[in-house]
This record gives C-alpha cells, structure tokens and sequence, in this order.
C-alpha cells in the first residue's frame, strides 16, 4: 500500500484516456477475444514485471480475453481514476488502493462482487481484509495484497551498540543516542508523512476521527500527545533531523539500506529495495519489528494494502472477463507467485507456502501484522491525511506550531466530512 511515494512507477507514455476501456474503447471484434484493461498502480521497475508475466499465463489459459496492462504511477492513479470512470471512460479492473475503495464504491465506480467469480474464494481471504473492502454491506475489492508498517533496523549496527529493537518512544529515543555514541551513526530517521505519523495516534488510543461517534479528534488532548511524541523524534542525539523536501521518502530509504541510519519506519512494499542496498547484501540482516507502542501500551499501525476492483461502467462482456481476471490474479497461486517475485505479503493464508515463508521480509513483517488496525468504515478516511500531509512538514519544520498545525488540519478535515462535529 503505497501513500503517494512511489515516486519510481512510470506512466505509460501515451494518454491514460486512450488506453482506458470501459467496454468502449477496446478495440474488441465481434468474433475475436474480449480485451479488458488493467491500471495497475504497482512500482514500475520492482514488481510490475511480476504482474506482466501473470497476464501472459492468464491469456494463455483464456483464449478468449486479451488483457492490456497499464502501470499508472500510484500517486496520480486515484484522480485519474476518478476523472475517467466520470466519463465513462474507465479501466475495467484497477488496482485500488484500500482506502480509495469505499470512497469509488460510494460514487458508484465499482461493481459488487458478492456471489461473481471474483469473490469464488472468499473463504480463503483473511477476514478483515474482506471487511476493509466493503462498502454499505457490499464487497467491493478483492484483496490482493497487504501491508502495514514496522520499525525495519539494521541488525548489525544494533548489536555492535549494543541495543535491542525498542518497546516504546522513549526506549528507541535511548537506542538511537547510544547507537550514535557507540556507531558514529543516526539511530533513526521519521518521516513527515501523515500516514507514517498515524502510529502515534494509535499509540494514544486515538485517530483522526471518531468514525463511529462522527467527531474530529485530530486535535484532541490525545493526538496532540502522539503527534508531540511524533515531533519529539526530530531532535536529539542519534534522532535524524526532519527532511521536509519533495525527496525526503528516498533520501530516507537511501540512507537506511546503505547502513548510513540504524531504523526507519517502513512497509514490506520497500522489502525488495531494502535487498538491493549494501547494508542488506545479507537478507538476514534486516530487522523488523512491531513499531514502538505510546503512552497507553498500545501498538499499531495503519492496515493498507491493494485490492482488485471491477469498474461498474464496463459492459457486461468485459465485466465478465474482468472476473475472471480478478480471479485469477488474486488466486492461491497468484499471490504465492507474486509474494516470491516482489515480497509483498498475500491477502489468503493458502498463498503462505513454506517457500514464501522462508523469505526474511515476509516473514517478519507477518509477525507484525497482529499490531495492524483496520481502517475504520469512512469512504472519505484515506483523504484526511491530506491536510495533515500540507501540515505536519511545516510543523517538524519549524514554520508553525503544532497547535497551529493540528488547528489548521481539522479546519480543512471539517470541509471534508462536513457532518463531523470538532
């Protein structure tokens, strides 16, 4: 589940308008297969090959639909997305980010897949990942692949200073100046970024909203706790200070898999890149850990992830191919496949083959899936971390206060869901 930083997937060069289908521009003979599209929203260099050789294996065995694939880079998809399927112009599967499904499901974009092909193996699908897919009681995505964040550390440089993975804020704050001391190494570097500061919130027992009492409490007594914690992070010995540039994401990643800081917060779609830095030539020297807990002893992080979602603007030839296609994609073998090739963690316990186990990666981001906190039932949940995407950075940055920040943040999230009381 990437927020808008996977900046390294590449957009096909031709206008996404004219690759888009919706049963209407397909190019399709009255005689000869069905060609169905698919937005794929994954990165372009690391797992998108994955994917492309899975299409060759489902034409092969379905002579009757062509499949033709689209790598739209993630942080542009949801816009385009909703500007197509507006006009009727929509591909007819996407691979939609968790938290854009209720909200395309909410406006209609998305067919229900409850009793189609798709949905064949709901059963075999972990629960709550079925649950965060729904909309008003429908299903509206199958989950293809889910993540979550973790504390990832360089075991090496723990251990030559003498330090364990850290329990709480207070522990890593202590891990990292002695890190500094004894390695001559930062022992750690945040992020500015809302959802990597969501695990602060959770660690207070609190969110951004009070979905189910219709309240905003991203300025509440708590989360302004968790976001002080959260700030707190920035300085001090061994506490990288706050990049708030454009590039900050890759100049924190660069940094952690060259061995130039000790810990980061991260999700398992980075697992690949962690490999191919010079501080984790051996796999097993990545750590990972369940994110340091808050003041009431609780741990968590956001449950993301990637579901496959059927346009409901197709006509009915291509929505059936595009079944058939989710299907496929989001089978045992599939995801076990996908789960070797790119190690993203599989949406169905069948796809947890010793083989994808054995991988370090996996593995350890499975023991901290326990700590995952769903998403609450919000179409418009996903979309208020934006205000605080334009807040937070000029807050670590010194430009404003936190008071402003948190002010300044539930002003635009009242505009988003009007109906909230502050």
């Amino acid at each position: 589940m990437r927020r808008g930083i996977a900046a390294t997937a590449l957009v096909a060069s031709f206008a996404l308008a004219a690759t888009a289908c919706g049963g209407s521009d397909s190019g399709d003979k009255a005689d000869g297969p069905v060609t169905i599209t698919w937005w794929d929203t994954s990165n372009a260099t690391n797992e998108a090959p994955t994917y492309q050789a899975l299409i060759k294996d489902f034409e092969a065995a379905n002579k009757n639909i062509k499949v033709k694939y689209v790598n739209v880079q993630f942080d542009q998809a949801q816009n385009k997305f909703d500007t197509a399927a507006g006009a009727s112009g929509a591909p007819d599967v996407l691979r939609s980010e968790v938290g854009w499904t209720p909200a395309f499901a909410k406006k209609g974009y998305f067919l229900p897949l409850d009793g189609t092909e798709a949905l064949a193996d709901q059963a075999k699908f972990k629960p709550n990942l079925i649950e965060q897919a729904k909309y008003d009681g429908k299903t509206y995505g199958v989950p293809l692949v889910t993540d979550t964040l973790a504390l990832v550390y360089n075991k090496q440089l723990f251990q030559k200073a003498g330090v364990e993975a850290p329990k709480t804020w207070d522990d890593l704050k202590k891990a990292a100046a002695t890190i500094k001391d004894k390695t001559g190494v930062d022992g750690y570097w945040g992020s500015t970024q809302a959802y990597y500061a969501q695990t602060f919130l959770y660690g207070e027992g609190t969110d951004t909203v009070d979905a189910a009492a219709k309240k905003i409490t991203v300025n509440s007594a708590a989360a302004k706790k968790g976001y002080g914690t959260w700030l707190s992070l920035f300085s001090g010995k061994g506490l990288h200070k706050a990049d708030t540039t454009a590039d900050a994401y890759a100049h924190i990643q660069d940094a952690f898999v060259n061995g130039k800081v000790a810990a980061i917060i991260q999700g398992p779609w980075e697992i690949t890149n962690f490999y191919k830095g010079s501080a984790f030539a051996d796999k097993n020297n990545l750590g990972i850990a369940t994110v340091p807990a808050g003041s009431t002893g609780k741990a968590g992080a956001p449950t993301g992830g990637h579901n496959l979602s059927v346009y409901a603007g197709s006509d009915a030839a291509h929505q059936k191919a595009a079944l058939k296609f989710v299907n496929f994609m989001t089978s045992a073998k599939s995801q076990a496949t996908i789960a070797l090739k790119n190690s993203t963690l599989p949406t169905r316990d069948d796809a947890y083959t010793d083989q994808v186990k054995a991988d370090p990666g996996i593995a350890g981001y499975g023991t901290v899936l326990a700590a995952a906190q769903p998403r609450p039932a919000l179409p418009e949940y996903s979309s208020l971390w934006g205000p605080l995407d334009t807040e937070l950075p000029k807050v670590a940055g010194g430009k404003e206060s936190l008071d402003k920040g948190l002010s300044n943040a539930e002003t635009a999230i009242a505009k988003l869901v009007p109906d909230f009381s502050k």
